[in-house]
């Protein structure tokens, strides 16, 4: 994996991933059978979730727009996906409409040549203000929320913290004391899952809120080469975090090669209190293990100031309309349905939430898993920031390896953290960014 985001987004995807089935029938993009009607052809990606979500809103806006036909078409994630979206771009064959990663990777799109402009459209009526600059360059906005954002944080076994009469902590060293206490009563504080190893990055990466809290400024200097991980404090507190829950011995025996599977049916059983984790992991499980949407719950990873306590969240998707479209019309008032309030509704039926819409008046299901729920607590109260992947498109290849090493005790933390600067610098210049 090429990085963090794609290993994040790749072993998301990996939890099942299966082949779409058309969602409506037609003779292609642009097509009409002589009675008024539109086919829009839709490209996404082939992973589970995405799959279902895709067809619960195509069938639903078909029901509402009978005159618009959709046609669902997948494609491999990773940078096989990506080669595929860039390819169909630059040779005017795009679909209609595509689901596509919000955040960094869509720069290199060249969305002001390939991407429809809705920068003031109606489209955009209900889209929450915080999540637009994932799907902007230059000011213009060119995409909507697809599906839900997730927390990067600290999953936790909720009865454990009743059994043991624990509060969620708002600071580290509060964090470490909960783990204290935990480690007494005989349960494993942390799980670490390092067979996969890009499951050793969320102390890091779901770190980013506290990082921003400190440094406003951080993703900017970072990508213009004048920040770095190893001399901003804040930044080297993630690489800090892996380092101290080793030195305390707070993780499961065989934390080196257990697998994400397992974490999860560790956390959910309450054999291990704390998961560093993404939410989206949790939904999967409830078929097999329905107490994974009550007993698990969400918290951002704590920082050092209480009163700035805060969570860092991975945005959802997007979805666009390439400049190629004979269908703008048709293909906006698809885009406007995913980002309404039907469209989540039609989501929640097909597909459990891992987070919270960025749609402003679309709401949790009831019965939505915990943990989406208290995310939603952080949303609602104006304590989030995005992941570094979202406004910085500086990223390294090799951070799950570094941060294994770390978690590990190999490797001590400022080392961590100079190496995984040295480690973007390569990516940096090859993306030819100012300043590298």
């Amino acid at each position: 994996m090429k990085t963090s985001h794609r290993v994040l987004g790749a072993a998301l995807a990996a939890l099942t991933v299966a082949a779409l089935t058309s969602c409506g029938s037609g003779s292609g993009a642009g097509s009409g059978a002589g009675d008024g009607s539109v086919t829009l052809k839709f490209l996404v990606d082939n992973s589970q979730a995405t799959v279902d979500t895709a067809k619960a809103l195509a069938d639903a806006f078909m029901k509402a727009n009978p005159t618009i036909k959709i046609e669902t078409e997948t494609r491999p994630g990773g940078s096989e996906g990506d080669n595929i979206i860039k390819t169909r771009l630059s040779t005017g064959d795009m679909s209609d409409v595509f689901w596509y990663n919000s955040g960094s990777l869509l720069q290199a799109l060249n969305p002001a040549q390939t991407l429809v402009d809705l920068t003031g459209d109606p489209v955009l009526q209900n889209v929450q203000k915080d999540f637009l600059p994932v799907v902007s360059q230059d000011g213009k906005v060119y995409g909507v929320p697809a599906g839900t954002a997730m927390g990067g944080g600290i999953l936790y076994n909720r009865k454990v913290y009743e059994q043991l009469k624990l509060e969620v902590p708002k600071t580290w060293d509060e964090f470490m004391a909960n783990n204290a206490k935990i480690k007494a009563a005989g349960i494993a504080p942390v799980i670490g899952t390092y067979k996969d190893t890009w499951t050793s990055q969320l102390f890091v990466l779901g770190d980013y809120y506290n990082v921003q809290a400190a440094v406003p400024t951080f993703a900017r200097d970072y990508t213009a080469n004048k920040a770095k991980f190893a001399t901003t404090p804040a930044a080297t507190a993630g690489f800090q975090h892996l380092a101290d829950v080793h030195a305390k011995g707070y993780m499961q025996e065989g934390f080196g090669s257990a697998t994400n599977d397992q974490g999860m049916k560790l956390l959910v059983e309450g054999k291990g209190a704390h998961y560093p984790m993404l939410s989206a992991q949790l939904p999967p499980l409830v078929a097999t293990m329905p107490q994974a949407a009550t007993d698990v719950g969400f918290f951002g990873i704590p920082g050092t100031d209480a009163a700035k306590n805060g969570a860092t969240i991975w945005e959802p998707a997007g979805i666009y309309i390439p400049k190629t479209t004979e269908n703008l019309d048709a293909a906006k008032k698809f885009l406007a349905f995913v980002a309404s309030p039907a469209g989540a509704e039609a989501v929640n039926a097909a597909v459990p939430p891992a987070g919270p819409y960025r749609i402003s008046g679309a709401k949790l299901p009831e019965d939505a898993i915990q943990a989406a729920k208290d995310l939603q607590v952080y949303v609602d109260e104006g304590r989030t920031a995005p992941a570094l992947e979202f406004v910085s498109p500086v990223k390294g290849p090799s951070l799950e390896q570094i941060t294994v090493a770390v978690g590990s005790g190999l490797t001590p933390p400022a080392e961590g953290a100079a190496q995984y600067d040295k480690d973007v610098e390569k990516q940096a210049k090859q993306l030819g960014l100012a300043g590298w």
